[in-house]
């Protein structure tokens, strides 16, 4: 059974879903909203309480200022102030993509607040010996949603990251939500995010159990890079979850299994 809430905040509105009942468990993303993980998430729900959010400014957690930047700091300020309104004083946190940096940054504010920080593929740029060339790209797909549109900047994006390119017709139209957080992500978020530097030596010797998670299927993609480096700085191993970037979505009962295993060890 899911239940949906709405969170009012100083700057917005959290929508979040709660399902099961136990220890919780928090799964973030960032662009992506509580929807992607819902296949996932009824499977963990069997064994704990998991919470599911729309980050700050994509689709129902609507931002009072829309012109606002989301950063990893305030989506980690977000995730504390939905642990607060479920009264709960600390939870696992799995982070995906975007939302793994907010999981990291959300252990460096707070580790009071974590046990266990799963950051599966975090575009950490900053951390590879090419990060000059990789704030470049990320600039050049910025600029190019704002002058050609979201179907180049996907490709542009898709590019870059080493994703293969979506296939969709030249006259597609879209929805103003995806058009509304399209806009939220390239423009007031995708730079903040990838340029987020973890303090990993805190992060390595703090009390919050930090593990890595790279999809078997990433091999090619530069989130592979990213989570390698990440791994090392920490010194420890990634840990491999089927599937690749959107593993929690394309494989569910593998990742959770695997999930799971990390969080009962």
């Amino acid at each position: 059974m899911v239940s949906a809430h709405t969170l009012d905040t100083p700057d917005g509105t959290l929508y979040y879903e709660v399902r099961g009942e136990g220890a919780v468990l928090v799964l973030t993303g960032a662009p992506m909203a509580a929807g992607r993980f819902a296949p996932v998430a009824d499977l963990l729900a069997r064994d704990r309480t998991v919470i599911t959010h729309d980050p700050r400014g994509i689709s129902r957690s609507p931002l009072n200022d829309p012109e606002q930047d989301s950063t990893p700091e305030l989506r980690a300020d977000d995730l504390v102030a939905l642990l607060d309104a479920l009264g709960t004083r600390s939870a696992d946190v799995l982070g995906t993509s975007g939302g793994a940096v907010t999981a990291l940054a959300l252990a460096e504010r707070r580790p009071d607040r974590v046990r266990t920080v799963v950051a599966h593929e975090p575009p950490l740029m900053e951390l590879l010996p090419d990060a000059a060339e990789q704030r470049a790209a990320t600039e050049d797909v910025i600029t190019t949603y704002l002058r050609e549109g979201l179907l180049a900047a996907r490709a542009r994006f898709a590019d870059n990251a080493g994703f293969p390119r979506r296939q969709a017709a030249p006259d597609e139209e879209f929805s103003e939500q995806v058009l509304a957080d399209s806009t939220r992500f390239y423009v007031h978020e995708l730079r903040h995010t990838i340029r987020y530097v973890p303090d990993t030596g805190a992060l390595a010797a703090g009390p919050v159990r930090v593990v890595v998670g790279l999809g078997a299927d990433s091999g090619g993609l530069l989130t592979a890079r990213t989570s390698a480096a990440l791994a090392r700085l920490l010194g420890t191993e990634p840990v491999t979850f089927p599937g690749g970037h959107g593993g929690f979505a394309d494989a569910p009962e593998g990742f959770a299994a695997v999930l799971n295993g990390v969080l009962a060890s």
